[in-house]
């Protein structure tokens, strides 16, 4: 009862001072600033209102980027469809499907039971895909009459820019939050846009998942970082939890691997819980809340199994049973708490992992095998000749972080200041952890001891476990990026605006006055502002006055063609990413799309691939026919791939995984054979019986070569 008194009475302490130290900064303001006390009421409002504005500008120069970039208000209906390029096109799809269905009951019933995504299979496509963006914004649309005004692609797409201006002003508020002025908001706001070739690519991949998610995420720790403010009213905490739950419940919903980086904000929360850097009590609430979230979701998408045998919830309810078993971690001295949380540790690990297993077995799940394979392969765990696992490791998306970011990123200063930032506030929370794992519950420190002890505040632990994290998986992923690049504006942002930052370095030095405190904080971010806005203002404008034109004629040429040429139900095989364009231009039945979350459709994709590998036209045939495929689209680019090196080309990964030698020069393994068949996609055209026997040529361009499948031929 002592250690909890005492725990109590230095959370007290710990909010009384801080709110002594806000008062402290107000009166020097008014000393300072003339109309102190008019500015201080002033201040939130002219905050808030430059906030919304940076949020609404970003939101209009992404969408006039856009506009420029494509001439979309000029080019035709299929050639904005076109440019929805990949598994965009499949997800605009579905908006697409629901807005033609004669009513939502209709539209809702097509998805549920949905035959046109994967021939001769009925599948669940809200159990499967993340699509219920594109069920609420077609509802809309429908209800409330906005054909009347709008159309439905302009409807979808600014709704997906408009959420750009929430993104902006949710980071805008997390450095407002972690520095005390919103002029640290300002700084992270203009880092953001100065920088958006690494912070976001919304303009050109409209539809992809992480362009709904990500604004949600960014509130979610808004939300978060408030939370974590000692001095909280229990009506503003309840109302802030609120907040991170439906932030949160926003964001698994709306993207696929929301699991994944839930998991990593669990691991944040778990390790700066460990080393007393946050409250435990809201700690617990956000582990529930998370857990709460993904079973939500996962009742939404009619159970979906997936979820349910997340490593998220398997550390989360770990975590949660191994503190209820481990009492008193947070006594004893510096070598009984380490060995404590060794062992809580292990446990935690243990739980997880034992857990994890059982439910997986017992559910049969697969469908995220294809992660782990691709993630053991990348981290060196041994080679595979796994076609799904080298599919992902030959995407420059999913290589490491190139270098050339860390440049792009200097030039606006702002990874300089971020590592500068990084760099002290990980020293703090060293010896801020340090103290607090070798202090004991029941020794009150003297005056003299509470003055030279160094304090961190939850919410910049918070996100210093954040940025830390995020900055791992960045660097290991390439297409992970956003997830850091945003918040490094934030957290340098609010680092060169802290007060406790300038005030901690000032003290060190013996320089400490609150007004030179007060001085560097402001003028180091408005002399980068100013830098700011000379160097990239003009390219700004330039980028904005460039104007350009959609041009696919081949593409066009292909999807008139086939919709035209082709009978309603055609069955249509092809690559991933043509057939998910394919969809949405013609509606035709697909055998394969890029939504690769199921262990049946890998298979089924590395089958209809088998048209680039070296195989006999009987035994395309017989693939091709399994599906029921009725037309087979071969791409040259992909025939003749030059794009990628040796043993990363797709005709590379299918010959590898069919244990065949690869062509042109360079090694093979020892135990590769030459295949007995050429090529399928090159042999095809030189129109041998062999061949003609089982495919005629229907369609040719200079891309693309359609071939109709003999149906009465039978195969071997």
């Amino acid at each position: 009862m002592a250690a909890v008194r005492q725990r109590r009475g230095t959370k007290s302490t710990e909010a009384v001072e801080e709110h002594l130290s806000e008062e402290k900064s107000w009166k020097l303001n008014e000393r300072i600033v003339p109309g102190g006390k008019r500015w201080k009421k002033l201040s939130p409002l002219v905050g808030g209102i430059v906030g919304i504005s940076l949020g609404i500008l970003t939101s209009v120069y992404v969408a006039t980027l856009h506009e420029n970039d494509l001439w979309f208000s000029n080019i035709k209906e299929v050639e904005r469809e076109i440019s929805f390029r990949t598994e965009c096109g499949l997800y605009y799809s579905y908006y697409k499907q629901m807005l033609q269905a004669p009513s939502i009951q209709i539209g809702l019933h097509g998805l549920i039971y949905d035959n046109k995504t994967e021939s001769m299979r009925t599948i669940n496509i809200l159990g499967r895909m993340n699509v219920y963006q594109e069920v609420f914004l077609s509802i809309l649309y429908t209800l409330f009459h906005v054909k009347n005004f709008l159309e439905p692609v302009y409807f979808y797409i600014y709704t997906v820019f408009g959420l750009q201006a929430v993104y902006v002003i949710a980071l805008y508020v997390t450095s407002w939050l972690l520095s005390g002025t919103w002029i640290s908001g300002v700084l992270a706001a203009f880092w953001y846009i100065t920088n958006r070739i690494d912070t976001t690519r919304v303009e050109f991949t409209i539809s992809l998942r992480e362009n709904w998610a990500l604004p949600f995420f960014a509130v979610q720790i808004a939300a978060v970082t408030f939370l974590f403010r000692p001095h909280l009213r229990p009506t503003h905490e309840r109302l802030t939890l609120t907040a991170v739950f439906i932030s949160t419940f926003l964001f698994s919903v709306t993207w696929q691997f929301n699991q994944f980086m839930l998991l990593i904000q669990a691991l944040v929360l778990f390790t700066l819980d460990c080393l007393e850097l946050l409250p435990r009590g809201k700690v617990t609430w956000i582990y529930m809340i998370q857990v709460i979230s993904l079973l939500l979701v996962c009742l939404l998408q009619f159970f979906n199994s997936m979820i349910v045998g997340s490593l998220l919830i398997s550390f989360n309810m770990s975590a949660l049973l191994a503190r209820k078993l481990q009492n008193h971690l947070k006594t004893g001295g510096l070598l009984n708490r380490l060995g404590k949380l060794f062992l809580h540790v292990l446990l935690v690990l243990s739980l997880t992992f034992l857990g994890n297993n059982f439910i997986k077995k017992v559910l049969n799940l697969q469908s995220d095998e294809h992660i782990f394979k691709f993630l053991k392969a990348k981290f060196g765990f041994g080679a595979t000749r796994d076609f799904d696992a080298n599919l992902y490791l030959c995407e420059e998306a999913f290589g490491l972080l190139p270098f050339n970011t860390f440049m792009r990123l200097s030039n606006s200063l702002v990874f300089y200041v971020y590592v500068f930032v990084l760099f002290v506030m990980t020293i703090i929370a060293a010896v801020t952890a340090f103290q607090n794992l070798s202090g004991s519950a029941n020794i009150k420190h003297t005056e003299r001891q509470q003055k030279c002890t160094i304090q961190l505040k939850p919410g910049v632990a918070y996100n210093l476990g954040h940025t830390i994290l995020f900055g791992l998986l960045a660097l290991s992923t390439m297409r992970m990026k956003y997830l850091w690049t945003s918040h490094i504006c934030v957290f340098a942002a609010s680092g060169l605006c802290s007060s406790d930052m300038w005030g901690l370095i000032l003290k060190f030095v013996h320089l400490y006055t609150p007004q030179r405190v007060s001085v560097i904080r402001y003028l180091t971010s408005m002399l980068i502002l100013l830098y700011l806005c000379y160097k990239f203002w003009p390219g700004v404008m330039a980028e904005l006055s460039e104007l350009r034109e959609f041009y696919d004629p081949d593409t066009v040429e292909l999807m008139n063609w086939i919709k035209t040429s082709t009978p309603k139900k055609a069955v249509i095989a092809g690559s991933m990413q043509l057939l998910a364009g394919v969809k949405l231009c013609t509606g035709r039945v697909l055998t394969n799309h890029p939504h690769y979350e199921d262990k049946s459709l890998r298979e089924r994709t590395k089958q209809v691939y088998q048209v680039y590998a070296k195989r006999s036209p009987e035994d395309i045939h017989g693939i091709l026919r399994s599906f029921g495929t009725d037309f087979v689209i071969l791409e040259d680019s992909i025939c003749y791939e030059r794009r990628h090196n040796r043993g990363c080309r797709l005709r590379d990964l299918l010959d590898m995984a069919n244990n065949h030698t690869m062509d042109g020069p360079g090694e093979n393994d020892p135990d590769l054979k030459p295949s007995p068949y050429p090529r399928f996609c090159e042999e095809i055209k030189r129109n041998m019986p062999s061949y003609t026997m089982y495919f005629t040529k229907v369609f040719q361009n200079k891309t693309f070569h359609v071939y109709k499948l003999v149906r009465h031929k039978k195969t071997a």
